[in-house]
C-alpha cells in the first residue's frame, strides 16, 4: 500500500506535469539548456551534490540545489516548479534511493540528462536488521543497481557514498568527463576543476586515514545508518539505530544496540543536527554513555563547507574513539 508520504510526492509531481509541459514548449533543445547569461543550467538533488557540481562547473554552469539548508533530503517532496526546472535542464546530478521523489522525476522529465553518483563508484549492500546481523559491517555490493522492492531506500545499495572522500573524488572526476562532453567548449576547464575537487578529497581521505588508524575503540553507534561508507573506509564498524531516519527503532532494536554497546564498551552515542536526538539520549542513558553531533552532511553545514564539516567530524571521531 502506498504511504501518505509516497502519495503526496506522487501528487505534487503530478501536479508539476502540465507546468512542465508548458515549459519545455519554449525551453527548445533541453540537452543545451542555457542560462540568459549563456551558462549550462544544471541542478543538485542535494548538498553534497550540489558542493561538488559547483566545484566541478565552475562559472561554466549555474547550479540549483533542490534541497534548500536544514531540510532533511529523504524528507523532500518536489513542487511543480522545481519539476519543471529538473525537466529543463542540461543535467541533474543525483544518487537514486535517497530522495524518492527526485528518483521519480529524473526518471520522468530527465533520464537522458541526469549523472547518478552511485553509477560512479563501488557501492556497499544495504544493511538490513536481524538478530543475527545487527550492527555488522556492510559488505561489498557485486551485483548491479537493482530496485528492491520494499527496502527502505528502496534500491538494494546504501546510497549514502558521499560520506567516503575517495569515492566522491571518483564522482568528481566522473563529473567532470560528463560535462565536457554536454559543453565541449569549455572541456578542459571541467576536467581542470575536476581534478583539482578530486586532489582535495584525495588530501582529505589521507587525513581521515592518519586520524583513525590507532583508535582504541572502533565501533560507531549513529543514530541512524549514514556511516557506512565512512566506516567501510577507515576500518570501523557502524551500529545503526535505525535504517533510516524516518523509521522508529523497536524495542528488540534497542535492546539489541544497548546490548552491543555495553559489551564493546562505547562511550559516544552519535547524534545529527537534522534527527532528534531522543532516542539516541535515550539509548546513551542506559549504557552510561555521552552523545555527540556527527554530521551526514545531507544538508549544508553552518558555517562552513563538504571539506571543513569532514574534519570536523574526524575531531569528533578521534575524541568518542579514544583515537592517539
Amino acid at each position: 500500500m502506498m504511504s501518505g508520504k509516497i502519495r503526496s510526492r506522487a501528487s505534487a509531481l503530478l501536479a508539476g506535469t502540465a507546468l512542465l509541459a508548458a515549459a519545455a514548449c519554449g525551453a527548445g533543445n533541453a540537452q543545451t539548456s542555457k542560462g540568459q547569461d549563456g551558462t549550462q543550467e544544471v541542478v543538485a538533488a542535494f548538498y553534497p551534490l550540489q558542493w561538488v557540481t559547483e566545484r566541478v562547473g565552475g562559472t561554466d554552469i549555474r547550479v540549483t540545489g533542490l534541497t534548500a539548508p536544514g531540510v532533511e533530503p529523504h524528507d523532500l517532496e518536489l513542487s511543480p516548479q522545481q519539476v519543471a526546472q529538473l525537466g529543463g535542464a542540461s543535467l541533474s546530478v543525483y544518487i537514486k534511493g535517497v530522495q524518492p521523489a527526485v528518483d521519480e522525476a529524473v526518471e520522468q522529465h530527465a533520464a537522458d540528462r541526469s549523472f547518478d553518483a552511485a553509477t560512479a563508484v563501488k557501492t556497499l549492500a544495504a544493511q538490513e536488521h536481524t538478530e543475527e546481523h545487527a550492527g555488522e559491517h556492510a559488505e561489498e555490493h557485486a551485483g548491479e543497481h537493482s530496485e528492491e522492492p520494499g527496502h527502505d531506500h528502496e534500491v538494494s545499495y546504501d546510497p549514502h557514498l558521499w560520506l567516503d572522500p575517495s569515492r566522491l573524488a571518483t564522482v568528481a572526476t566522473a563529473l567532470g568527463e560528463r560535462l565536457a562532453k554536454a559543453d565541449p567548449a569549455h572541456a578542459e576547464g571541467y576536467r581542470q576543476r575536476a581534478a583539482t575537487t578530486a586532489g582535495e578529497l584525495t588530501a582529505l581521505d589521507g587525513e581521515l586515514a592518519k586520524g583513525l588508524a590507532t583508535c582504541s575503540s572502533k565501533t560507531l553507534v549513529t543514530s541512524h545508518e549514514a556511516f557506512g561508507y565512512l566506516a567501510d573506509r577507515y576500518h570501523l564498524k557502524q551500529v545503526g539505530i535505525v535504517l533510516d531516519p524516518e523509521s522508529e527503532p523497536s524495542p528488540t532494536r534497542i535492546a539489541e544496540v544497548a546490548k552491543l554497546a555495553k559489551q564493546e564498551k562505547v562511550t559516544t552515542i552519535f547524534t545529527e543536527a537534522l534527527v532528534s536526538p531522543k532516542v539516541a539520549e535515550v539509548l546513551a542513558g542506559e549504557v552510561g554513555a555521552k552523545t555527540a553531533v556527527l554530521d551526514p552532511l545531507e544538508s549544508q553545514p553552518s558555517g562552513g563547507d563538504y571539506l571543513s564539516a569532514m574534519r570536523t567530524n574526524l575531531q569528533t571521531l578521534r575524541t568518542a574513539l579514544g583515537c592517539s
